[in-house]
C-alpha cells in the first residue's frame, strides 16, 4: 500500500473518532467553584448588611484598628522583628542534627522537655512573639512534645508576670499560676506527643537515616551569637514594674543602655563572623548613636533605625549573612499577615483592655462569676481567643475580680490567656496544620478549666 493511501486512511480514522467534547458534555468540578463562590457571596452579604448605624459596631471597628495600631507600635518593632531574626538564625545556623539530638522525638525526654520549658521561660515573650522561634525549631526537626512545651512556656512562664500576679492578685493565685504554668508546659507537650505518636515514630525513623552534618561554626560561637540577640529582645521589651523601687525597676531604668550594649556586641560579631565590612558597621553605629542622643525620649526611633541598618548590612554581604536575611524574610512573610489579621479580629469582637468590642464586656463579667463549670470554661475560652500583651492580663483580671469574678475562672484565664490568642492560633495552624492546632488549643482550654475548678473549690476567695 502506498504512503499516500496510508495517510488518507489515517485521516479518515481521525475524523471518525469523536472528540471528548462531542462524546459527552464536559463535567465541572463544583468543589473548586462552590467554595470561592460562597466566599464571594458571603463577603458581599457582610458588606451589604454592615450595621453602620450601630454605635457599638462602629466603636468596635475603631477599637480593632486602635488595637492593631498599638500592637504595631509596641510589639512589632520591639518583639516580633527581633524574634524573626532569631528564628531565621535558628533555621540557618542550628543544624538539624543538633535539634534532633536535644529536642527530637528520640531525644532524652527529661532533657528535651527541660530544655524547652526553661528556654521558653527565659524569653518571657507574649503569645505572638514566641511564634517565629517556635516555627524555627519545629522546621528544624524538633519533636512535637518539646516544641509544644516551648510554645506554651514562652508566654505562660513569665517570671515577672508571676511575681506581679502574687503581689497584685494575691499570693495564692500567684503560686497557682506558677505551678500550673510549669506543669502545663510539660503535660500538654507529653499529651500532644502521645496523641500523635505514630507521626512522631515516623519522624524518629527518618532521623536515624539523617547524614552526619559537618558543622562549620563552633558551638560556643552560636551560643554567644544567640545570647546576644536574645539579650536585645529581652532588654528592649523589659516592662515597667509596678514597684518603683527594687531590682526590676533598676533594670528598667537602664534597659536601653543594655539594648545598646547588646547591639554593639552584635555589630562586632557581624564583623568577625559574618564578614561584614567594619566601615559599614562603624557608620551604622555612629548614626544610631546620634539618633539615640538626639531623641532620648523616643527610643523607638533609634531601635527602628537599628533594624533598618542590620537589614542593609546583612543583605549587602554575601554568604551566611545573606542566607540569614532570606530565612528571616521567609518567616516574616508567613507569620505577619496572619498575626495582624488576628489582632484586628480580636479587637473587633472583644475590644482593647477597658474598652468595648462587638461582644459587651458586661456579658463577660456576668458569665465568670462564681466557680461553676460554665464560668471556668467560659473564662478559659475567652482567655484563649483574646490577645493579651505581656503583663496586661493582670490589670484586666484585677478589674474583673473587682466586678465579681471568681478565683477559679481567674486562674483559668491566667493559664489560657497569655499562652493563646486568635492571632496565635492562626499562625500555629499555618505551621503545623489544623488537626494539631485544634488538639493543642483544646488541651489548653480543658486543662485550664479543670485547674480553675479545683482551685476555686479550695480557694473560693
Amino acid at each position: 500500500m502506498s504512503d499516500a493511501r496510508v495517510a488518507e486512511e489515517k485521516i479518515l480514522r481521525d475524523d471518525a473518532v469523536e472528540t471528548p467534547s462531542e462524546a459527552e458534555p464536559s463535567r465541572i468540578d463544583w468543589k473548586i467553584i462552590w467554595m470561592p463562590m460562597l466566599l464571594v457571596v458571603g463577603a458581599f452579604l457582610v458588606c451589604f448588611y454592615l450595621p453602620m448605624d450601630s454605635k457599638r459596631f462602629t466603636g468596635a471597628v475603631i477599637e480593632s484598628l486602635a488595637l492593631v495600631r498599638w500592637y504595631a507600635r509596641e510589639h512589632v518593632l520591639l518583639c516580633l522583628v527581633p524574634a524573626f531574626f532569631i528564628a531565621g538564625a535558628i533555621s540557618c545556623f542550628v543544624s538539624q542534627a543538633a535539634v534532633m539530638r536535644y529536642l527530637g522525638p528520640a531525644a532524652n525526654k527529661a532533657l528535651a522537655y527541660g530544655v524547652s520549658s526553661v528556654s521558653g521561660s527565659i524569653l518571657a515573650v507574649c503569645s505572638c512573639t514566641v511564634l517565629p522561634i517556635f516555627a524555627g525549631i519545629w522546621k528544624r526537626g524538633a519533636g512535637l512534645g518539646p516544641a509544644i512545651a516551648f510554645l506554651y512556656s514562652g508566654p505562660a512562664i513569665n517570671i515577672l508576670a508571676i511575681v506581679l500576679t502574687a503581689r497584685i492578685l494575691g499570693l495564692q493565685l500567684g503560686i497557682a499560676r506558677a505551678v500550673g504554668a510549669v506543669s502545663f508546659s510539660i503535660v500538654i507537650g507529653l499529651m500532644m506527643h502521645l496523641v500523635f505518636m505514630k507521626e512522631e515514630q515516623r519522624k524518629m525513623q527518618a532521623a536515624v537515616h539523617l547524614p552526619q552534618v559537618e558543622v562549620d561554626r563552633p558551638l560556643w560561637r552560636n551560643i554567644v551569637y544567640f545570647a546576644t540577640m536574645v539579650g536585645i529582645l529581652i532588654s528592649a521589651t523589659w516592662g515597667r514594674p509596678a514597684d518603683p523601687e527594687g531590682f526590676w525597676n533598676a533594670v528598667f531604668q537602664i534597659k536601653w543602655w543594655l539594648t545598646g550594649a547588646f547591639a554593639a556586641a552584635l555589630g562586632i560579631e557581624l564583623i568577625l563572623w559574618f564578614r561584614v565590612k567594619a566601615a559599614k558597621v562603624a557608620v551604622a553605629g555612629v548614626v544610631l548613636g546620634a539618633l539615640a542622643y538626639a531623641f532620648p525620649h523616643e527610643p523607638l526611633i533609634a531601635f527602628g533605625a537599628g533594624i533598618v541598618a542590620l537589614t542593609i548590612l546583612i543583605t549587602t554581604t554575601r554568604g551566611d549573612a545573606e542566607e540569614w536575611f532570606l530565612s528571616t524574610w521567609g518567616f516574616t512573610k508567613q507569620i505577619t499577615p496572619l498575626l495582624l489579621g488576628g489582632v484586628l479580629a480580636a479587637g473587633l469582637f472583644l475590644g482593647q483592655p477597658h474598652t468595648e468590642g462587638v461582644i459587651p464586656s458586661q456579658w463577660i463579667k456576668q458569665m465568670v462569676g462564681g466557680n461553676s463549670f460554665g464560668a471556668n470554661l467560659f473564662s478559659a475560652v475567652v482567655g484563649a481567643f483574646m490577645y493579651f500583651a505581656t503583663l496586661t492580663e493582670i490589670p484586666i483580671l484585677q478589674g474583673l475580680i473587682g466586678s465579681g469574678m471568681g478565683n477559679g475562672p481567674a486562674l483559668a484565664l491566667l493559664l489560657a490567656g497569655p499562652a493563646l490568642s486568635l492571632p496565635n492560633m492562626l499562625v500555629i495552624r499555618s505551621v503545623m496544620g489544623t488537626k494539631k492546632t485544634i488538639v493543642y488549643v483544646s488541651l489548653v482550654i480543658v486543662m485550664s478549666t479543670a485547674c480553675g475548678m479545683v482551685f476555686g473549690y479550695y480557694f473560693p476567695g
